[in-house]
């Protein structure tokens, strides 16, 4: 693709641990190392970056365009962008409606401000198809070396996702509360395992106090804390490893306190249950996934970003699977017969569908008797 002219940008190249070398231009300077992931939203850059989900991953977006209408904190899924690098076809000189305010600016500058290194002018379609057919693959995206050989032999002893806690580099240092929006119904401990601003949100708006916990908060903690239910957050990395967060899990199984998973949470969940775990081969990452309700038959259409998965043959037999990916067959959703327990592997805060999945929201609090 020929270059951009309009950023100043230096050159720049993403090496895979494969060999394979895709030059382009670094609108945002830096060196990071990450697992290679593609995004195939349509909208919603911003979102992505802020989802602390991506931390330790290199972002790929399908989307040729990106950065069309600049960033505002009014979107920030978090306090900062989480991944390690971003990656597009080519990336918008001047965005529609920004500046209109103190906090907005166009992708570009809101990228160089957090330091995250960016390129374009790749050929994502090529990319693309190298993370499908190969799996997601061990990367280092830089503007400032050349030494390919030095590169190459870093990225061998670069972890994999695989085995990687990562929860601890994005959670909340010390507990906080979060209000409920008009009349208070009910309160919620929430563990944050990289929680995304909009899960509190929809929360919050349906009239649950919140209070939020670090992701190492024992459950005895928690429990002493009185609330009426438990929510156990998204987040980025393999789960098996966190089994100290496990087995807080599974004491609060065991406390018969009304519990949702969503995302890491559901696997965690799955985990406790006595599960198992497993990487997918590329994740699934986008806007567009769509996740069949067995009870019901019918088809939202959700956003998603994680790399694992719950085996459903490993669930117990207490356990039911309620809801499956159309694409791969895999657990979407699962409960616990005859226990308030419901677990999701999408995010029903999002809105892609536009609100095709946001009603787990409502069916968990019908299910949470205040105290």
């Amino acid at each position: 693709m020929a270059a951009v002219k309009g950023f100043g940008a230096s050159p720049g190249f993403l090496l895979l641990e494969d060999g394979s070398l895709f030059e382009g231009e670094a609108v945002s300077p830096g060196t990071r190392f990450g697992e290679v992931v593609f995004n195939t939203s349509m909208t919603g850059y911003q979102e992505v970056l802020t989802d602390p989900s991506y931390r330790g991953q290199i972002v790929v977006m399908t989307q040729p365009h990106i950065g069309n209408y600049g960033t505002t904190a009014e979107v920030a899924e978090s306090r900062q962008p989480w991944v390690e690098g971003f990656v597009a076809r080519q990336f918008t000189t001047r965005p529609s409606g920004t500046p209109t305010g103190d906090t907005d600016e166009s992708l570009v500058t809101y990228l160089r401000r957090f330091g995250v290194p960016a390129l374009h002018g790749i050929d994502t379609r090529a990319l693309v198809r190298r993370l499908r057919e190969h799996g997601a693959l061990r990367g280092v995206v830089t503007s400032e070396r050349a030494d390919l050989d030095r590169l190459a032999a870093e990225l061998a002893e670069f972890p994999t996702m695989a085995g990687r806690a990562l929860v601890d580099e994005v959670t909340c240092p010390a507990p906080y509360e979060v209000a409920a929006v008009g009349e208070e119904r009910l309160h919620l401990a929430v563990y944050d395992f990289g929680i995304k601003t909009n899960i509190l949100r929809e929360l919050a708006e349906r009239g649950a106090r919140l209070t939020v916990l670090p992701a190492r908060t024992p459950a005895r903690d928690a429990l002493a804390l009185g609330a009426d239910g438990v929510v156990l957050s998204n987040g980025p990395g393999d789960p098996e490893p966190l089994t100290g967060i496990i087995g807080s899990v599974r004491e609060l199984v065991e406390a018969e306190v009304p519990l949702l998973g969503i995302c890491l949470g559901h696997q965690l969940l799955g985990l406790a249950l006595g599960g198992e775990t497993f990487k997918l081969k590329f994740g699934h990452h986008g806007g567009n996934q769509p996740v069949r309700d067995v009870a019901t038959g019918k088809v939202a259409i959700t956003s998603q970003n994680h790399g694992f998965a719950v085996r459903p043959d490993s669930l117990p037999a207490s356990c039911a699977v309620t809801q499956v990916n159309l694409n791969d067959g895999t657990v979407e959703g699962f409960a616990v017969t005859g226990k308030p327990i419901l677990s999701v592997q999408y995010h029903p805060e999002a809105a892609p569908g536009p609100h095709d999945a946001s009603l787990l929201f409502d069916r968990f609090l019908d299910d949470v008797v205040p105290r």
